[in-house]
């Protein structure tokens, strides 16, 4: 891989509300311009010219030529004019969904997942491949991805798609290079940067990398193309084998200083509770993880293929719905577990709402109820301001769906960044 690509992996993401906030010096002028009309496009998805000058506060002329710059570089289009409306319509301008695209790849304990998205956010392609990672060498679980990732490449290829950057989440500690430094439940991951790595197995032409933990490229994928629009500020509950958080504040993930925050699997709920692989005791994870919950249930915990999930997650889901006394009780007692784990996070981050993702979707109607006790009992600001507890609108596609879209939004909240031709047609 060129050393060009190598550099892109250790970008750190720069939201476009952090572009708005850099001073548009004349340097930045048109950058920043730009910027602020494909936002705006992508919000709206239906503005015409005029509508956009009226919208950005831009002049008629200047949003013209940036939306021509745009076009030139297949990031916008322009449809027809609606019928039916009075006086002369206008065009509306909306993301190009054949322009560049974002290929998301997520490596987990059992399965690979990889899916292409265009810049509009729509999944164009999908594929999961259900393995047991935990004991296979890293270069084993990476090819078997890379296979899967050259697929949904091909896929891309032939609907004319342009691949033009990957992003990987993986269930561990990574920092801001991309560098996965542990993971608890994989052998052998450690120092390992898996965009890097995967890149150079693909062979091709990629534009952006970007590593990070799985529960936060799925609090991303929530933010970006969940249907609750209005959610802004969410901590990201990603239940599997581990117990990942994603934090978004005002649209932005929080990553903590070096890139390592989230880690609510390894907040102790119970100091006598049993040993974890992290070192630490009595962890969420060993009380509220995926593989303590089914063992607590008398459930096994192997992959079931027809699921692409773990085996015994829909009879958990069957013997809960049955009234099973033993299931219900594991529930019971791992929605507590995580509710004592979130009321810690949320004392001190002030959030208003948690999304329950990954297997906790499924059993949501089982973990809501105490989970939210604990939250009454335990938050300070409870009885003035109630913490929502809702359910994810992706479940297990999350993770994958917001690595995919790191490489859309980065386009997207700064264009020129990735096509500097443009500045010189803007």
């Amino acid at each position: 891989m060129a050393e060009g690509n190598r550099n892109f992996a250790r970008m750190p993401y720069q939201t476009g509300s952090q572009l708005a906030r850099v001073p548009a010096r004349q340097q930045l002028l048109k950058r920043h311009n730009l910027s602020l009309v494909l936002r705006q496009v992508t919000a709206s998805r239906s503005l015409s010219r005029a509508q956009l000058a009226a919208r950005t506060g831009l002049t008629k002329a200047t949003v013209s030529t940036l939306v021509d710059a745009l076009m030139d570089a297949r990031l916008v289009v322009e449809r027809d004019p609606e019928r039916g409306f009075i006086g002369r319509p206008g065009s509306p301008l909306s993301l190009n969904p054949q322009g560049p695209s974002g290929l998301g790849m997520e490596i987990n304990v059992d399965y690979v997942s990889c899916c292409v998205v265009d810049l509009t956010g729509a999944v164009r392609f999908r594929k999961t491949i259900v393995s047991g990672n935990r004991l296979l060498r890293p270069e084993v679980v990476l090819q078997r991805a890379v296979r899967a990732a050259s697929l949904m490449w091909r896929q891309a290829d032939a609907a004319g798609l342009t691949v033009f950057g990957l992003g990987v989440g993986v269930p561990g500690l990574v920092d801001f290079d991309g560098v996965l430094h542990r993971a608890p439940n994989l052998l052998e991951w450690q120092g390992i940067a898996p965009a890097e790595v995967v890149a150079d197995m693909l062979g091709r032409p990629l534009q952006s990398l970007y590593c990070d933990n799985e529960a936060n490229l799925a609090a991303l994928g929530e933010l970006w193309f969940g249907i609750r629009n209005s959610l802004r500020d969410f901590v990201f509950v990603s239940g599997e084998i581990g117990v990942g958080a994603g934090i978004v504040i005002d649209g932005e993930l929080f990553r903590g200083v070096q890139g390592l925050g989230g880690e609510l699997g390894h907040v102790t709920v119970d100091p006598m509770g049993p040993a974890c692989k992290c070192g630490g005791r009595g962890c969420l994870e060993r009380v509220a993880g995926r593989e303590a919950l089914l063992e607590a249930a008398g459930l096994p915990v192997e992959v079931s293929p027809d699921r692409n999930r773990a085996g015994s997650v829909p009879e958990l889901v069957a013997r809960a719905q049955a009234g099973e006394p033993t299931t219900l009780y594991s529930l019971e007692k791992a929605g507590t577990a995580l509710g004592i784990a979130l009321s810690a996070f949320l004392n001190v981050l002030d959030l208003p709402a948690v999304v329950l993702g990954g297997f906790y979707a499924e059993l949501a109607p089982w973990l809501i109820g105490p989970v939210t006790s604990e939250l009454h009992d335990r938050v300070v600001n409870h009885s003035w301001s109630p913490t929502e507890v809702v359910v994810s609108s992706l479940g297990a596609e999350a993770s994958v769906r917001g690595a995919a879209g790191i490489t859309t939004r980065r386009i997207i909240d700064d264009p020129s960044a990735w096509f500097p031709e443009i500045l010189a047609r803007a």
